[in-house]
């Protein structure tokens, strides 16, 4: 890429100007770089986490993946755990009930009820982790087709309170995310032969 700018008087103005485009081409070379990684945001003295990624799948694809009760085991949470589903009614209105179990046999249930189910858009649904019961939160999923076989995922969940979010966050959620969608990335692969 070449970019030209003409006319910029020298000294600040153009120091500035340079500075400027080469911190946009910086962060422009990490995205293309990263491509497909992961993004986790969570605002300090908000309640909200945003996740987003980029699946080099069709959003019908993402969508299924992300609903069909057959395949959600093969990638929901991180691979110490197996994911049992006990419920998955996928309709406005309708339960889910997940459970996880590891290697000693311990388990972890997760539950919630759709309040929106919009193939292939979107996604809105409650989550609850059964350990902590109280402790609800919004989730809306969003799937984007970008064109050329790419769907742009995005999670936005809204807990109770900050400190409920920060709990969220401070207790390896990132981690967990990375693996969880860096497998359903890898089934995505699978499904399409790759």
């Amino acid at each position: 890429m070449i970019l030209r700018h003409e006319g910029i008087p020298a000294g600040e103005p153009l120091e500035q100007t340079e500075g400027g485009w080469s911190e946009s081409l910086e962060k422009l070379a990490n995205v293309l770089e990263e491509g497909f990684a992961t993004s986790l945001t969570a605002k300090p003295g908000k309640q909200e986490i945003v996740i987003t990624r980029i699946f080099d799948a069709p959003r019908d694809l993402v969508f299924k993946a992300s609903m069909d009760p057959e395949l959600l085991p093969r990638w929901w949470g991180p691979g110490r755990f197996t994911t049992t589903v006990d419920v998955m009614d996928a309709r406005s209105g309708g339960m889910w009930r997940f459970v996880q179990r590891d290697a000693e046999a311990n388990e972890y249930a997760f539950h919630g009820v759709y309040h929106e189910v919009s193939p292939p858009d979107r996604v809105v649904d409650t989550f609850e982790f059964e350990g902590m019961p109280g402790h609800v939160m919004l989730e809306t999923v969003t799937f984007e087709d970008l064109g050329g076989g790419r769907t742009k995922m995005t999670n936005r969940t809204v807990a109770q309170s900050v400190e409920d979010r920060d709990g969220m966050v401070q207790s390896g959620m990132e981690e967990g995310v990375n693996e969880t969608l860096d497998r359903l990335a890898a089934l995505l692969n699978e499904l399409q032969g790759r």
